[in-house]
């Protein structure tokens, strides 16, 4: 269990004598306090630029624009590279919720990546509730993102064989939880979400709005410290986004979890409490905002989650 969130669930026993499913129990623990933070972080991919033009046999001389393979990059790319992150600090409280702005290349799902420890910055340092992320052996931070992080991505990213049920269960069972809790635990989040009569159906059995409710109730089962959601709404139409995004940040606050949104629409933006903008690589200082979910962690008057998502 993880600091900023304590979320109880009914035994499993107890559930199959009632026959029904009880939702999750979640209480928000102490908020304000940082738990994600990054000092000066740099990121440079031109070394990786190098390699690949050594690999492909490119020289100073022969890398011009259209030689010799498409898409190779060039002599001229390689003098004016920018950095994918040019000295980026940034800071995430217990229960935040935060929307990283900007147009595509500019650095924001470099910075998730780097925050959720997916990728080592070049240089810099990225704290997880005090401890060095870049201190941390591969499979540490492997154990790190199974346990304390939740991922929402553009795709939903389900794997296409498992049911629903399963594909909610999977990174518990990743993390050792037997099959049998792990997939009680998954109800319970289908139960909330109103979609328990999705739980046996595949992804290529949903619409697409089906699937990023699945991906949240994955990110949100193993109780999470930070959810990072890429682009969660850039495969969905306006309504179902809209829609989506409520239903996330309202199941996030539910049990504290701190939330990072990558985005470029900035009415996915107006649902988080800050907003900060990156622009080649470097990040704005933040803005709050009276987010459309609710001023100071409070959401708004919405209909319940499970009626709000029978609609999409």
């Amino acid at each position: 269990m993880n600091s900023s969130a304590q979320c109880g669930t009914v035994a499993p026993s107890q559930q199959a004598d009632r026959g029904t499913l009880t939702t999750p129990r979640c209480e928000a623990s102490e908020a304000g306090h940082i738990i994600l933070e990054a000092r000066d972080l740099v990121m440079d991919y031109s070394p990786d630029v190098v390699r690949a033009y050594w690999e492909h046999g490119i020289t100073a001389a022969t890398a011009v624009p259209g030689a010799p393979y498409a898409g190779a990059p060039t002599a001229r790319s390689a003098a004016t590279h920018a950095l994918a992150l040019n000295h980026v600090s940034f800071a995430l409280a217990a229960g935040e919720t935060v929307a990283v702005m900007g147009p595509s290349g500019s650095g924001k799902t470099t910075l998730l990546h780097a925050l959720a420890g997916i990728i080592r910055p070049t240089s810099g340092m990225v704290r997880f509730q005090g401890n060095d992320l870049s201190a941390l052996k591969d499979a540490e931070r492997t154990r790190l993102r199974r346990n304390a992080f939740g991922f929402v991505f553009q795709s939903g990213q389900l794997l296409p064989e498992l049911p629903a049920v399963e594909n909610i269960a999977l990174p518990l069972m990743l993390g050792g939880m037997a099959y049998r809790q792990a997939t009680d635990r998954a109800m319970l989040w289908l139960e909330r979400l109103g979609l328990r009569h999705l739980a046996a159906q595949r992804p290529g059995e949903m619409s697409g709005g089906q699937m990023q409710r699945i991906a949240i109730a994955r990110a949100l089962c193993i109780e999470p410290a930070v959810v990072f959601a890429d682009e969660p709404t850039g495969a969905l139409d306006q309504a179902t986004g809209r829609e989506t995004m409520g239903i996330l940040m309202q199941a996030a606050h539910s049990c504290g979890a701190a939330v990072i949104v990558v985005t470029h629409d900035a009415n996915v933006a107006g649902f988080c409490s800050r907003m900060v903008t990156m622009s080649d690589g470097r990040l704005s200082s933040g803005t709050e905002r009276s987010a459309q979910f609710g001023s100071e962690g409070t959401p708004l008057q919405r209909p319940a989650l499970a009626t709000a998502v029978r609609g999409i």
